[in-house]
C-alpha cells in the first residue's frame, strides 16, 4: 500500500483487535491465589503469563512480547521498583501497575511518580482489575504503534499503521505536524468526532524529542468534574468521600512527557483553572493538598467545540484557549476529502481480511465503490472503518457487494438520512430505538451502545426543543446542560430549528 495516512478509530477499543488475536499480559507474583485469579479473571481479555518470582518474570519478558505486566510490590527475591527499573530499561512503554496489600504503599506512589501506569490493593477485586488492565493495554497501543507520516514519501512503513491521504487538505495536516513536533508548544487539534484527532496527538508525540517518554491519553468528557481533578492532579488522602490513600495524577506521572487532553471543551471551570497555571507554570497541586508541586509536561489538546463560541457564552476561560492555541491542526471531516476514501477502503479491508482469517476475500464490487466514495460519511473516518470491519464479518462471497453494505448507504443519498431523522423523531417518540436496535444487532455491529445513545439523546433534545418552542436557554435549563452545550449537540445532530418549532434567544 503507498505511504499516506491511516486512522485508526479516535476511541482505541477494543486494542486487541488492531494488531493481534488478543493482548498478552505478565503477572508477577509470589501468591499461587493471585497468580490463578488473574488467570481465570483476565483470560477473557488477555493471553496471561504468570511468573512467581522477579527472575522467571523478567526472563519472561526478555522472551516474549507484552502489552502489560502486573507487579507485585513484595518479591522473594528482588524489590518490585528494582524489577520496575529494569522493565523500563527493556521497553519504556509497556505499562505496569502494581500491586500492593497496602493501597498507600511509598513503593508504589514512588513508583507512580517514576512512570508506572497505575497500582491496585490487594485483596484484588475483579471488575476493577478487568478495567484497569484494559485501560493499560489501551494505553499501550496508543503509545507503541508506530506512525508513519509522509506527504512525499512513497515507500513508507508497511507494517505500521499508516497516515492514508493525499488530499489538499490531509497533505496540509502532514506539513502541520511536521513543522511542531519537536517544538515544546501546546497543540490544539480540531475536528469532528471520527476524525483521528488521537491519532495526530500520537503522531506528534512519536516525532516529537519526548518520544522514548511517557504519553498518556485522558478524555475529560468521560469523567465527572470532580474525578477529573483527581486524574489530572491527584489527590491526597482524606481530601474528599472515598479517597482513602493518596493517589498520584497524570500530570506527576507524566513528568517529562506528553499529555493528550481530548475533549478539553467539556472541562469544568475549576479545572480549567488548574490546567491555565500547568501550562503557564509547570506547577499545581493535589486535590486537598497544600504542596506545590513541578512538572515538565507536553500538553496536546483535541475538541470537536466552537471554543470561541464558548468564550463568549462564558463557559470557557479565554486565557486557557490562548494558552492551548500555540498551534492549531485542523483535521477535515472525510466528505470534504473524499477522494482519500479508495485508499482507507484498502487499508482498512486488509486490516479486517486479516483479522478475521477471511482468506477467501477478494475485495469490493465496482458498484460497492461507487456506493462509499459517494457517502458524506458523517462519522468519518471511524465510521468507515466500521462499516468495512462490519461487512468483512457479514460477507459469505469472495466479493462484497451493495447488498451487504448498511441501509444508510444504499438506501437513502448523501444528507438524506438526518432529515429523515429529523421528521420522524419528532412524530414517532422513541418508537424507532427497537428497530434500530434491532438492525444493528442483526449487522453485528460494534457500536450498539454508542449508536443508540446518540439517538436516544437527540430524541430527547429533540422533544425538549419542541416543548419550549424553539427556546433554547429554556429547552438548557430543562436538559440540565450549559446552553453551549446544548448549541453543540443541535449542531452535532443537524437538528433544524423549524418554524413551527421556533429559534430560541
Amino acid at each position: 500500500m503507498s505511504a499516506g495516512i491511516a486512522y485508526p478509530e479516535a476511541t482505541f477499543k477494543p486494542i486487541s483487535k488492531w494488531s493481534k488475536s488478543m493482548p498478552s499480559l505478565l503477572v508477577i507474583d509470589d501468591d499461587r491465589a493471585i497468580l490463578a485469579l488473574a488467570e481465570k479473571a483476565l483470560a477473557p481479555i488477555a493471553d496471561i503469563t504468570t511468573a512467581a518470582n522477579a527472575a522467571d518474570g523478567l526472563d519472561a519478558l526478555r522472551r516474549g512480547s507484552f502489552d502489560a505486566v502486573l507487579l507485585d510490590i513484595q518479591l522473594p527475591d528482588q524489590n518490585g521498583l528494582a524489577v520496575y527499573c529494569e522493565i523500563r530499561e527493556h521497553d519504556r512503554r509497556i505499562p505496569v501497575i502494581f500491586m500492593t496489600v497496602a493501597a498507600a504503599s511509598n513503593t508504589a506512589i514512588e513508583a507512580m511518580q517514576l512512570g508506572a501506569f497505575d497500582y491496585i490493593a490487594k485483596p484484588l477485586s475483579v471488575d476493577p482489575l478487568r478495567d484497569l488492565v484494559e485501560k493499560a493495554i489501551e494505553q499501550r497501543q496508543i503509545s507503541s504503534v508506530p506512525v508513519a507520516i509522509s506527504a512525499d514519501d512513497e515507500s513508507g512503513d508497511q507494517g505500521a499503521e499508516l497516515f492514508i491521504g493525499r488530499s489538499p487538505a490531509m497533505l496540509d495536516v502532514f506539513k502541520a505536524i511536521g513543522k511542531v513536533s519537536k517544538q515544546d508548544v501546546p497543540i490544539l487539534v480540531r475536528g469532528e468526532s471520527g476524525t483521528g484527532k488521537e491519532l495526530v496527538a500520537r503522531a506528534l508525540f512519536q516525532y516529537s524529542h519526548r518520544c522514548e517518554e511517557t504519553f498518556l491519553a485522558v478524555n475529560c468528557a468521560a469523567l465527572p468534574d470532580n474525578l477529573l481533578e483527581s486524574e489530572l492532579f491527584g489527590h491526597e488522602k482524606g481530601s474528599f468521600t472515598g479517597a482513602e490513600s493518596r493517589r498520584i495524577g497524570k500530570f506527576e506521572q507524566c513528568n517529562g512527557g506528553t499529555l493528550f487532553l481530548d475533549e478539553i471543551g467539556d472541562m469544568a471551570p475549576t479545572v480549567q483553572a488548574k490546567v491555565l497555571r500547568v501550562l503557564q507554570e509547570q506547577r499545581f497541586e493535589r486535590v486537598g493538598g497544600n504542596k506545590e508541586l513541578t512538572t515538565d509536561v507536553r500538553i496536546i489538546a483535541a475538541t470537536n467545540r466552537p471554543l470561541e463560541q464558548m468564550v463568549e457564552d462564558g463557559e470557557y476561560r479565554e486565557d486557557l484557549l490562548y494558552r492551548l492555541n500555540g498551534v492549531t491542526i485542523e483535521l477535515p471531516p472525510l466528505r470534504d476529502r473524499l477522494s482519500d476514501v479508495p485508499a482507507l477502503i484498502r487499508f482498512f479491508l486488509a486490516q479486517a481480511k486479516k483479522e478475521f482469517n477471511k482468506g477467501d476475500l477478494e475485495g469490493l464490487s465496482p458498484e460497492s465503490v461507487e456506493l462509499l466514495t459517494k457517502y458524506d460519511w458523517p462519522g468519518n473516518v471511524r465510521q468507515l472503518r466500521a462499516v468495512i470491519r462490519r461487512c468483512v464479518l457479514d460477507t459469505v462471497m469472495p466479493v462484497i457487494t451493495p447488498d451487504i453494505l448498511p441501509d444508510a448507504i444504499t438506501r437513502t443519498r448523501p444528507h438524506e438520512s438526518n432529515s429523515a431523522a429529523e421528521s420522524s423523531a419528532p412524530d414517532a417518540p422513541g418508537t424507532e430505538l427497537p428497530a434500530l436496535v434491532s438492525r444493528l444487532l442483526e449487522q453485528k455491529s460494534t457500536n450498539i451502545y454508542s449508536e443508540s445513545m446518540e439517538y436516544m439523546e437527540r430524541f430527547v433534545i429533540m422533544q425538549v426543543l419542541q416543548a419550549t418552542d424553539g427556546n433554547q436557554s429554556q429547552a438548557a435549563e430543562m436538559l440540565g446542560i450549559t446552553r453551549g452545550k446544548l448549541r453543540d449537540r443541535i449542531n452535532s445532530y443537524n437538528i433544524v430549528l423549524k418554524s413551527d418549532i421556533g429559534v430560541g434567544n
